[in-house]
């Protein structure tokens, strides 16, 4: 069993921050890559950052210089901190994680259950 969780999301006024915090748990051998997607009302979900084992990050291009995605190997975390937010940020927040899970031979992505991110004055 392994199990994602999501915490941080909210309410925040335009121009606020929030700080968004995965942790994966269960019977995890090793996190290969691991990130965060977004989707809108009535938008495919997108990715918005994602960040290796090693910490080379990626970044949706229209996102870069406000969020930033860091992790804590030994904790298995990752998080996503938002800045300058603008209404259009508003979504639900997925994480991920490719894990390989003891005794498997393959990774498989796992994903939180999703928290909502709400930019409104």
């Amino acid at each position: 069993q392994v199990q994602l969780v999501e915490s941080g999301g909210g309410l925040v006024q335009p121009g606020g921050s929030l700080r968004l915090s995965c942790a994966a748990s269960g019977s995890i051998f090793s996190i290969n890559a691991m990130g965060w997607y977004r989707q809108a009302p009535g938008k495919q979900r997108e990715l918005v950052a994602g960040i290796s084992s090693g910490g080379s990050t990626r970044y949706a291009d229209s996102l870069k210089g406000r969020f930033t995605i860091s992790r804590d190997n030994a904790k298995n975390t990752v998080h996503l901190q938002m800045n300058s937010l603008k209404p259009e940020d508003t979504a639900v927040y997925y994480c991920y994680a490719d894990i390989l899970r003891h005794g498997s031979y393959y990774e498989y992505r796992y994903w939180g259950q999703g928290t909502q991110v709400t930019v409104s004055s």
